[in-house]
């Protein structure tokens, strides 16, 4: 059965910020539904096997590191949901790649700080230790939400979504909108509409990793270790721009790297060339055992039209941060944004989303009395 959302708080979008939010009106003692477009939870969060499904020990296709010196937040979040972390690998020479034809240089690396890191099993692990501590019941995936409309008598929204073909209207209090704010702004009706001065800042963010792409070669060992290499690479000839040692904690060898190549031309080259273009560069780089992964993973997230829009197909920088009003006075009883481009600090990235998140959730808990539940 169905449940009846009337009185609850309305999570869209189960990237980390919509988890975290549930995750903390949760504790609190208030209702909520979350929905999500995708069949997956976790958004631009994701990790994978070999043969690229998601998995509890995986590749992160997504954001990979954060740093506990200048996120001291997210590290703090991330002990209290039981998860580990350890250090990106960095060990050894980098290789640089300066002009075609030319051989790799190779230069010693300092250890960087503050020091990446990456939690144990991939991102993904902490999508999964979120929605373990949430009732399932309260969770729909394939959940599309096409327009939201403002009831006439002021007591709540109509949420109007679509779910494998079908469309019906879910009630709700009030709308956390833990997506990209772009991505709100062309995806989502109005009514009544929001002041157009809020819709042309959704419209003007940048949604992170939505031009980028990410391709990795998986081995049976990290070999470059064995020969002095750190697997850090920087490339001025392509197509791998910036390439790093992905092995996982649990020792599942891998490389990766972002690809320098525009999405327009990613998408005319075809996946298959441009897999091809990057084994062909590692080859250059680290020797001719890295001509034979036992397999490769490959996610251009500017073909994914759940994270990007036509506007997103360029790269425009990062999402610049600061406090603001992303909601105009008119919708602002009746919705947050919380996607992690709307964070403060370090908006884009896993602390932003967490903060988002968080903040999301406090405003509600702060500004609300406890509303009826409905069952949970």
């Amino acid at each position: 059965m169905t449940p009846t959302f009337s009185k609850t708080i309305l999570i869209v979008g189960g990237g980390l910020a919509g988890l975290t939010a549930a995750y903390r009106l949760h504790r609190a003692g208030f209702d909520f539904a979350l929905v999500d477009a995708r069949e997956r939870l976790g958004g631009r969060i994701l990790s994978v096997r070999a043969d690229d499904e998601p998995s509890i020990d995986g590749f992160d296709l997504g954001p990979s590191w954060f740093w506990p010196d200048m996120h001291p937040a997210i590290a703090r979040f991330a002990q209290e949901l039981g998860l580990a972390f350890f250090p990106q690998h960095a060990d050894g020479a980098m290789a640089f790649e300066r002009s075609p034809g030319s051989a790799p240089e190779h230069y010693r690396t300092l250890r960087q700080e503050p020091q990446s890191m990456r939690l144990v099993g991939g991102s993904g692990a902490i999508i999964s230790a979120l929605a373990d501590r949430l009732p399932k019941d309260r969770i729909r995936l394939g959940t599309r939400v096409t327009r939201i409309v403002r009831t006439e008598n002021g007591v709540g929204l109509q949420v109007h979504v679509a779910h494998h073909g079908s469309s019906e209207v879910i009630e709700a209090a009030h709308v956390i909108f833990a997506l990209p704010p772009r991505l709100l702004a062309q995806t989502i009706e109005f009514e009544p509409a929001p002041d157009e001065a809020f819709r042309k800042l959704w419209h003007a963010t940048p949604t992170w990793m939505a031009p980028h792409a990410k391709f990795f070669a998986l081995y049976e060992r990290p070999f470059w270790r064995a020969a002095g290499l750190s697997g850090a690479a920087q490339s001025m000839v392509g197509p791998l721009v910036e390439i790093h040692d992905a092995t996982t904690a649990s020792g599942k060898a891998a490389v990766f790297g972002f690809l320098g190549v525009p999405a327009n031309v990613r998408r005319e080259a075809g996946r298959d060339a441009v897999i091809a273009a990057s084994v062909n560069q590692l080859g250059r780089l680290f020797g001719p055992e890295a001509l034979k992964p036992a397999a490769t993973l490959y996610k251009d997230w500017a073909a994914d039209p759940l994270t990007a829009t036509t506007s997103d197909l360029a790269a425009s920088g990062h999402p610049t941060g600061g406090k603001r009003e992303w909601v105009d006075p008119e919708w602002s009883d009746w919705m947050t944004l919380a996607g992690s481009e709307t964070a403060v600090h370090d908006p884009g990235y896993l602390a932003g989303a967490v903060a988002a998140g968080e903040q999301a959730a406090k405003k509600l808990i702060e500004s609300r009395k406890r509303p009826e539940t409905s069952g949970t």
